[in-house]
C-alpha cells in the first residue's frame, strides 16, 4: 500500500504529488503540519483514517479531532485532506457514508476491514512513530497561550492607537523582555 519516493539532491526545491516542498538541512521541509508531517508518507493518512473509522463511525471533524489527539496537537488535518481521503476511501468501497441531518458519518467496509488487516503491521509502526512524536509534557496549555497572544495582539494592533510608536515599542519590548524569560528557563 506505502510507496516511498526518495527525495534527490538536485537543487533547493522539488516537487511531489504536485506540491512544492524546499529542502532544509535534515532533508525536506513539509508546510504545515509540523514534525509529524514527514511522518505521513503515501498513503499514511489513508491508513489511519481507516483505523480510525473501524474504531468507531466518525464524522470527518470527529477523524480531524481524533488525529490531533493523537499526535498530541503536534499534527491537524486539514478538512482539505481529510474528506477528498474519506471520499477516495468510499469510492474504494473501503468506507461507507450515512446522512446524519447534514453531516456525513463514514463506517468501514469488509473491504477496508481487510486491507486493515492486510496492513496491520504497517499500522503498527505509524502508530509507534506517531507515539514516539510526542512532547514529554502537554503543550496545550502554552498553544492556548500563543492563541490568546495572538489574538490580542491582533485586536491592540489594529486599533487606531497602534499606529502610535510608544505603543508599539512597548509591545515589542514586552514580548522581547518574555521571549529572553522563555529562553533562560
Amino acid at each position: 500500500m506505502r510507496h516511498f519516493k526518495h527525495f534527490s539532491n538536485q537543487g533547493p526545491e522539488h516537487f511531489r504529488g504536485g506540491r512544492r516542498f524546499a529542502r532544509g538541512e535534515n532533508g525536506p521541509r513539509f508546510g504545515r503540519g509540523g514534525r509529524l508531517a514527514r511522518f505521513l508518507e503515501h498513503g499514511d493518512l489513508r491508513l489511519l483514517v481507516l483505523h480510525l473509522v473501524a474504531e468507531k463511525p466518525r464524522h470527518g471533524y470527529e477523524i480531524i479531532k481524533a488525529i490531533e489527539d493523537m499526535t498530541g496537537g503536534a499534527y491537524a488535518p486539514s478538512p482539505g485532506v481529510i474528506y477528498p481521503t474519506l471520499t477516495m476511501l468510499e469510492e474504494l468501497g473501503q468506507a461507507d457514508i450515512t446522512t446524519e441531518g447534514s453531516k456525513k458519518l463514514f463506517s468501514i467496509t469488509a473491504e477496508g476491514q481487510r486491507i486493515l488487516t492486510e496492513n496491520q503491521a504497517e499500522l503498527e509502526a505509524l502508530r509507534a512513530r506517531i507515539a514516539a512524536t510526542q512532547p514529554r509534557e502537554n503543550a496545550a496549555p502554552v498553544i492556548r497561550a500563543m492563541e490568546n497572544l495572538k489574538t490580542a495582539l491582533r485586536l491592540k494592533l489594529s486599533g487606531r492607537e497602534a499606529a502610535a510608536e510608544p505603543l508599539t515599542r512597548k509591545i515589542a519590548d514586552l514580548l522581547d523582555e518574555t521571549a529572553r524569560k522563555i529562553e533562560e528557563l
